[in-house]
């Protein structure tokens, strides 16, 4: 015999609530929790950026055609489209570290 799963919605976050209010923690808490992780997806974000144009870089300086250096990069021809619009989101700091190494382009960390 089956059981009924139980769906019902009983709350929903609204879009500009800050998550760690709403998972309980107190409010000066919640708010230090939130601002050291916006801080962490601008330090992401900005690493991934600097990849992207790293790549980017290559592609205009070698005057190759995305599907070109999809081929080098071993990648679809949409995803170098990716790196090239900068669509942080959809990659990974791992990924772009390898699309560089495959560039001959090694990439060393400095954590200071």
């Amino acid at each position: 015999m089956m059981s009924k799963m139980d769906d019902e919605i009983r709350h929903i976050t609204p879009a500009d609530a800050n998550i760690f209010s709403e998972l309980g923690f107190d409010k000066p808490q919640a708010q230090q929790l939130l601002q050291d992780a916006e801080k962490e997806v601008r330090q992401l974000l900005a690493l991934k950026q600097q990849l992207m144009q790293e790549i980017s870089g290559w592609i205009a300086d070698n005057n190759l055609r995305q599907e070109d250096a999809a081929r080098k990069l071993a990648i679809s021809r949409p995803r170098v489209s990716d790196v090239v619009n900068l669509k942080t989101s959809k990659f990974t700091l791992d990924a772009l570290v390898t699309m560089l190494a495959r560039l001959g382009k090694p990439v060393s960390l400095i954590v200071g």
